[in-house]
């Protein structure tokens, strides 16, 4: 199938692009297009208007502010996979990107359409999860801020509204010496997971947990954090046993199935995942925070 008639614009500013959505009925923001695109061939998007913001340059960079990174929506997802500040201060985004698509696809895909997009099997919107991400959104009325726990409403439905653009993520990078990891299982490498796992440890005192941090992807509406498994970590010295009862926290999720695991498969995976996940952290955080 082919798209229905639209508009295209193609703004030249932010505030050229912000006008443009104010005042354009059934418009939808063209970013680096991997998921709009087939939608709208599919006929499952049906904008009238389309406003491509791939011109607008300043909203697309990786900005370091102490231990704070600023990266702007429009960033691709190559870029953040090649950055140098990123790989030493956030590795996890950086291990979690070798999984998202394929060459071609980070080529063009951006960070803000991932999370925009809202696919909950998605590997970005996972990462930013685990790293209480903070995303700054622009309409023509000015610009809020949205924590990543409240950006996903549903299946693919975000809190952005009709007239307002994500133009920033910030997050916060964690201490020098953590430990991380991110793993996932998908029928083929490139293809979304069916279960994905983000794992954040901090190094305390005595060879303790000082924080942990776990997100799972694929098994919701929305990625998942696993605090009850993240408090049961917290001040302890890390050992295998407790990583097991520490994944055991999986069992309650509320998972669906679909046309191809079940439920209680998918419950099992995130068990197993995590598990994984812990045991990799902790021996990157024992050696230093180095792979």
């Amino acid at each position: 199938m082919k798209a229905i008639a639209f508009e295209y614009h193609a703004p030249r500013s932010r505030s050229e692009a912000l006008a443009l959505l104010a005042e354009q009925p059934n418009a939808k923001v063209l970013a680096g297009g991997q998921s709009l695109m087939p939608m709208m061939n599919f006929r499952i998007a049906q904008p009238s208007h389309l406003i491509d913001i791939n011109g607008l340059a300043d909203l697309a960079a990786i900005r370091a502010d102490g231990a704070e990174f600023a990266i702007g929506a429009m960033t691709r997802q190559r870029d953040l996979l090649d950055s140098e500040q990123l790989r030493e201060a956030v590795p996890l985004m950086v291990e979690a990107l070798t999984h998202v698509g394929h060459l071609q696809t980070r080529n063009r895909g951006t960070i803000g359409g991932s999370l925009c997009h809202a696919d909950p099997a998605a590997e970005l919107p996972t990462v930013c999860t685990a790293l209480d991400a903070r995303l700054t959104v622009e309409s023509s009325d000015g610009a809020r801020e949205i924590a990543m726990a409240d950006w996903a409403l549903g299946y693919l439905v975000t809190s952005l509204e009709p007239h307002e653009i994500l133009t920033g993520i910030r997050l916060r990078a964690w201490p020098r010496g953590h430990g991380w990891a991110f793993t996932e299982f998908a029928r083929r490498h490139g293809d979304f997971a069916i279960v994905s796992v983000a794992v954040l440890l901090a190094p305390g005192a005595g060879g303790r947990i000082a924080r942990a941090s776990i997100a799972l992807g694929g098994c919701g509406d929305a990625p998942i954090r696993l605090h009850a498994a993240e408090t049961l970590l917290e001040g302890q010295v890390g050992y295998e046993d407790l990583f097991h009862r520490a994944a055991g926290c999986a069992v309650d999720l509320e998972v669906g199935s679909d046309a191809y695991v079940s439920a209680d498969y998918r419950r099992h995976l995130a068990q197993v995942l995590v598990r994984r996940g812990l045991l990799t952290a902790h021996a990157r955080m024992a050696h230093g925070g180095t792979a």
